[in-house]
């Protein structure tokens, strides 16, 4: 049974279509341990009163709890736990323990217990303001890194895409192992052999040119426009999940495929600020991310080799933090001494760089944590939603010139990735 301790609180808890009513409490010296139960209870309820029959017996081999009857305990440490689970409206305290010979026994009933419905009412009203929250979370963790790599890049001159993602990659390394292995978010997952290292290796360095391509195309490219482009990812995982795997999709998946393609097509000849090697390095940057996909799902296929996405980036952002790091020495030579002259000018880059680095670990930490939390259907539509918000804000905060046509040709591809997504839902 899982145990949540509360100092002198008290609470109902969803556990498992049962309620779980949990005291932590502590021995008042003087006063005899059961008299401390019922103050300490007493004190604490806040769902109605309560009935105790109280007694103390010497202890006389183990006593099996009954019913409505528990073992109440006290360590020679003077701290006692007592764990009350409550199923079917039954309370059922449990807690066993040894003092010098001696044990309490504790029966009790609740009054004015919160009716079921209540009880499900807050726990849905909870859950749906959790829900929203994290979705919010995700919202502002993922257009925020966006756009703040947008302003360092191009409008601040920070033009050092490779030392950023860099300082990314470090930022969700360091954070990755706090959330893990510290604060036990996810159960930590291991690497069991050499070729499943290889094959998360191979990964990271896509997963690094996509990064890496992308952010070089924010210098050249207004966020709406780099937002249109990304939105074609479906297409280019078609396309690698044919070559790669032969795997055909249904003919009208296909056919959705048309108008993604189509509104990129519309949208970049009607994009007043186009710049032909910044499409390209987009474009690039989307294929990466689509064949990074596609390898996860080829590489990581056993049961034994499957890893949650938190614990994949656990692994994948130091070793893409090792191929940054040559390609940071080679090809933006001197950036670390150029970034701190910068910061003796202006000491906020310092704190625009490390707070874009935890953003960009709270986008994959809400990206897990909004994916465990909604149906694959609901992350779809939020995901598609998501470009649509970026785009809106980011001409808002840049005040880019956006045309008629651009915007035409991105809505058409918003609508192609939507029937696209119903069409795979539909072919399965």
């Amino acid at each position: 049974m899982s145990q949540w301790h509360y100092n002198c609180k008290s609470e109902f808890l969803d556990i498992n279509s049962s309620q779980l009513h949990v005291y932590t409490i502590h021995r008042i010296l003087g006063i005899p341990s059961s008299m401390a139960l019922i103050n300490a209870l007493t004190a604490s309820s806040n769902t109605g009163a309560c009935n105790f029959n109280c007694w103390k017996k010497r202890r006389s081999g183990l006593l099996a709890p009954r019913s409505n009857l528990g073992l109440f305990t006290i360590s020679r440490s003077r701290r006692c736990q007592l764990v009350a689970s409550v199923k079917n409206e039954v309370p059922v305290p449990a807690a066993v323990s040894e003092a010098e010979g001696q044990t309490d026994l504790v029966s009790y009933t609740w009054l004015n217990k919160p009716s079921d419905r209540d009880l499900t009412v807050k726990m849905k009203s909870s859950s749906r303001l959790f829900t929203i929250g994290l979705v919010a979370s995700w919202y502002s963790s993922n257009i925020g890194v966006l756009l703040l790599n947008k302003y360092l890049l191009s409008n601040y001159g920070f033009k050092y895409p490779i030392f950023l993602t860099m300082c990314h990659m470090t930022a969700c390394s360091l954070l990755s192992y706090i959330a893990i292995a510290w604060m036990k978010m996810v159960p930590m997952q291991t690497i069991r052999s050499r070729v499943q290292f290889l094959k998360i290796s191979a990964l990271s360095f896509v997963f690094c040119i996509s990064v890496v391509f992308g952010n070089i195309s924010l210098r050249y490219l207004p966020v709406s426009f780099n937002q249109a482009i990304g939105a074609t990812t479906p297409f280019f995982t078609a396309v690698f999940a044919y070559l790669m795997t032969l795997k055909r999709e249904a003919w009208l998946t296909y056919v959705t495929l048309i108008p993604v393609v189509t509104g990129v097509i519309i949208a970049s000849g009607g994009e007043p600020s186009f710049h032909l090697f910044g499409f390209i390095i987009c474009i690039a940057a989307t294929a990466a991310r689509a064949l990074k996909s596609v390898l996860q799902g080829i590489l990581l296929s056993s049961e034994g080799e499957k890893l949650n996405s938190m614990n994949l980036l656990l692994y994948m952002a130091p070793i893409a933090v090792v191929f940054l790091l040559p390609a940071t020495l080679i090809m933006e030579e001197n950036v670390v001494g150029i970034t701190l002259a910068l910061a003796r000018d202006d000491v906020k880059i310092i704190w625009y760089l490390l707070f874009n680095s935890a953003l960009a670990y709270f986008v994959n930490l809400t990206n897990f944590l909004v994916t465990k939390h909604t149906s694959a259907l609901t992350l779809q539509v939020l995901g598609n939603a998501k470009g649509a918000v970026a785009v809106v804000v980011s001409i808002l905060i840049f005040r880019n010139p956006v045309s008629v046509t651009g915007m035409m040709g991105y809505s058409l591809t918003v609508i192609g990735v939507v029937l696209y997504s119903e069409a795979k839902k539909r072919s399965k």
